[in-house]
């Protein structure tokens, strides 16, 4: 079992030793004290309840303070590492990824509950955004731009903001927060970052690898807390003047939180948040290809993903062919033990199977489930007896029973594994989901995707943007002019074209508009906004004062000639 404390900062910075402390008084000058947990909370399996990975010790507001000005003393030094150097250690991190790549996706999918495969290619992401970000060391270009003026040259530069605070979800607990804390550290910026509680394990993990690629002390400092104590931490850190970025991943509601605490401080955050990211399915579309995307879009990781397909918008004259195919797809799938090859594996941790059960709730008599053989938790033995009647407008799945002919509760043909030790949760297919229904409009974070129709295309894209979230999208069609009036219309920040609504490259813009973000983007050079500001320089040599727009020498022009004829 591992022991997540706060990461401790032991080398010299400036000539001093500085410890992670709490400062007692003003941050400034006050005296330090050693910081002591707040409290000590397990995190465990989600697939075997009874396995406890880690021991995290959470830490209060005034221990995030310290972390934040711990992270301002080391700023100038690694801000002053030239950034081809700095480029090196990031290779260096990459590398050692790659060495230990086995075993993370082993922590994350002990940890998670992430099928192996998938904590695979999460490692995967990171060395690939590694593997981007160290050129761009050599690449931090600015720019020299004419002057207006004789003897006068104009420059720019990327500087690097001082110290961002990462806070980070845990249903991607090493690529996503890899996104921010490699091109931070690539562009000279120190890092305070939060993981959530239940990766508290993986985040000690890349942290470890971070120094033992280089970072100095100081560069990275990790703070394991809960979601009260982030907020006060922040509030204290920012008031004093010790966090001059923050990046946050996570629900939509937190993030309104955070971009309001930041407007205050004159911030921008980088904001990336929910999704309820739709589908749209043309008569003209690969009917087959469109369900497997569907499955893997909607069901993996247990459907716990930003990018999860929450709507698929299915054209009428496809519909019934389409939910057939997609109902035998799920109900075939292979769900269970995340050490396996399975489709998915248990819900990230109770609070979020807690969250699940209460979209249960949100079930109607209007709507035709499908996809499983039960609703609810998925049990060993037979659950509850006596399934609802179906077609009770206004029901939802209170009590014992199920809901739309489905018992509450019981097994599911063909999992692997023993599904009574874990947070494990039948898939469900929702159709006939309506505008108005909530399950159309919130993001749902489970293994639940819903179904409605369309009549034409615009109609198909008023549905896709109706719930107000702008994260991810896509479209299946034969069609390209169908394709590129959905790409128009459409306001997600990502647009997949008979692709799936998940998964991304390390060298695309990442991220949403509208309630899944500030339209702030991660990975790619995208990033780089993210993590500097641009400097500018005007550089005089004439010997004398000029005035640009005043002393501007333009030559004469005669606007009244006009050629003969």
């Amino acid at each position: 079992m591992t022991l997540v404390r706060p990461w401790r900062v032991s080398a010299r910075i400036d000539g001093r030793t500085h410890g992670l402390c709490a400062t007692v008084g003003d941050p400034a000058g006050g005296a330090e004290v050693e910081p002591a947990p707040v409290r000590v909370v397990p995190s465990t399996d989600p697939a075997h309840l009874d396995d406890v990975v880690a021991e995290v010790e959470l830490v209060g507001p005034e221990t995030i303070l310290a972390a934040a000005v711990a992270a301002q003393a080391a700023a100038r030094s690694w801000a002053a590492v030239p950034a081809p150097v700095r480029g090196s250690v990031i290779g260096s991190f990459g590398r050692l990824v790659t060495d230990n790549a086995d075993a993370l996706a082993r922590l994350v999918t002990r940890e998670v509950g992430k099928p192996v495969a998938e904590a695979r290619g999460e490692v995967q992401e990171i060395i690939d955004t590694c593997e981007f970000f160290r050129g761009e060391g050599r690449r931090l270009y600015g720019q020299t731009v004419p002057s207006e003026m004789p003897d006068r040259q104009l420059f720019t530069f990327r500087e690097p903001l001082g110290v961002m605070m990462v806070i980070t979800a845990g249903n991607f607990p090493v690529a996503v927060p890899s996104w921010y804390l490699v091109p931070a550290l690539l562009a000279g910026n120190t890092v305070v970052w939060k993981p959530a509680e239940y990766a508290a394990a993986c985040a000690q993990a890349m942290v470890e690898l971070l120094a033992a690629a280089g970072v100095p002390a100081g560069a990275v400092n990790l703070v394991p807390a809960d979601g009260r104590a982030t907020a006060a931490g922040l509030e204290r850190a920012l008031a004093a003047g010790a966090v001059d970025k923050v990046g946050f991943t996570g629900s939509t509601e937190v993030g309104r939180s955070i971009g309001a605490l930041c407007g205050r401080h004159l911030q921008t955050p980088c904001l990336e948040l929910g999704g309820k990211n739709p589908m749209v399915v043309t008569p003209g579309a690969d009917l087959d290809a469109a369900v497997e995307a569907a499955v893997f879009a909607g069901f993996g990781t247990a459907g716990q993903r930003c990018t999860s397909l929450g709507t698929a918008i299915v054209h009428e004259s496809v519909h019934a062919a389409f939910v057939r195919r997609f109902d035998a797809a799920v109900s075939a799938a292979v769900i269970g033990d995340p050490t396996g090859d399975v489709l998915y594996g248990p819900l990230l941790d109770a609070r979020f199977a807690a969250g699940f059960e209460r979209h249960l709730t949100l079930l109607r008599g209007h709507h035709r489930l499908s996809g499983s053989t039960a609703l609810g938790r998925i049990t060993g033995t037979g659950g509850a007896a006596g399934p609802c009647a179906a077609g009770t407008e206004g029901a939802g799945t209170e009590g014992a029973a199920g809901f739309g002919g489905l018992p509450r509760n019981g097994p599911r043909r063909g999992f692997v594994g023993d599904p009574d030790r874990g947070l494990y949760y039948h898939p469900l297919i929702v159709d006939g989901v309506r505008p108005d229904d909530e399950l159309f409009r919130e993001e749902t974070f489970g293994p639940i995707v819903g179904v409605t129709t369309y009549r034409d295309l615009d109609e198909a894209i008023e549905l896709a943007n109706l719930p107000g979230y702008g994260l991810s999208s896509s479209i299946y069609t034969a069609d390209a002019a169908s394709a590129l009036r959905f790409r128009r219309g459409v306001r997600a920040g990502m647009v997949s074209v008979n692709g799936s609504t998940t998964g991304a490259e390390a060298h695309l813009p990442f991220g949403g508009n509208g309630r899944s973000g500030n339209g702030s983007r991660q990975s790619g050079i995208w990033m780089l906004d993210q993590v500097t500001r641009w400097q500018s320089l005007s550089w005089d040599y004439s010997g004398r004062l000029q005035r640009a727009q005043l002393d501007t020498a333009v030559p004469a022009a005669d606007l009244s000639f006009r050629l003969p004829g």
